[in-house]
């Protein structure tokens, strides 16, 4: 187990930011041991995220490239739920569409075969980086889960790849934030589930068939307030919604 890994799950459980590092770690590696300890307190795998899926959120943060997180049950807010977020540093919400993962996927070739993708929902992300006033380079946010923290999934629906192209309405307190469209997520949506059999792959990954994967955020993320109500509406997909129960602690 790598000191950056305890430290990274010490802030996550304490709620305490630490210092982004900057060398001699390898990022996935950190995340898979970040991950297991999770799992060896009960949580158990159940999807994955893509992060950095707009070119423009790449180039306000300075990466080059996508990257992979891993979701499990514990992370996971009930559709229209009052939940606790009071644990969280900074946390900041996005909307997301999200994939309901029909086959194995192992390979790029898996990503293109019928069934890839099962079915379709609207969703909402929460992210919330352990280190200090979010700042992180692409390895430190890699080996932090991605900033991964907790999803929100509306019903699913057939997925029809015709309708990639979406509106998308992301409300905060019944008040439009952000408006957008599912076609900012990599240009094209549909590339979600080849990009990440390509960063699974390479990360020695395998994409079990009822997965769910985070496809990307819509939109650019907005500050979560105490108590705030958050609802995302996507075109023909539908609504997924949820309120942060108790106080949150913004960063700065």
């Amino acid at each position: 187990m790598s000191d950056l890994a305890a430290a990274l799950d010490e802030a996550f459980r304490t709620a305490t930011p630490i210092p982004q590092p900057e060398y001699g770690f390898d990022p996935y590696e950190t995340q898979r041991e970040l991950i297991d300890l999770r799992l060896a307190r009960g949580e158990r795998l159940t999807g994955v995220k893509l992060g950095f899926t707009s070119e423009g959120k790449r180039r306000q943060m300075g990466v080059h490239d996508l990257i992979l997180g891993r979701l499990t049950d514990a992370m996971c807010i009930g559709e229209g739920a009052s939940a606790d977020v009071s644990g969280f540093i900074h946390p900041r919400v996005e909307p997301e569409v999200v994939y309901l993962v029909g086959r194995r996927i192992e390979s790029m070739a898996d990503a293109f075969a019928p069934g890839a993708v099962a079915a379709v929902a609207p969703g909402i992300e929460l992210i919330d980086s352990r280190y200090q006033d979010f700042r992180f380079s692409l390895d430190s946010v890699i080996a932090d889960n991605t900033s991964a923290a907790a999803y929100v999934i509306g019903p699913w629906r057939a997925y029809d790849p015709a309708e990639w192209n979406l509106g998308v309405l992301f409300e905060i307190d019944g008040r439009p934030v952000q408006v957008g469209s599912t076609g900012a997520i990599l240009g094209d949506p549909r590339r979600a589930i080849a990009e990440a059999a390509r960063l699974a792959q390479a990360t020695g990954q395998v994409i079990e068939p009822g997965a769910i994967l985070l496809a990307g955020a819509a939109t650019p993320a907005e500050p979560l307030r105490p108590g705030a109500h958050v609802r995302v509406e996507i075109q023909r997909l539908g609504s997924a919604s949820f309120t942060a129960a108790a106080s949150t602690a913004e960063g700065t």
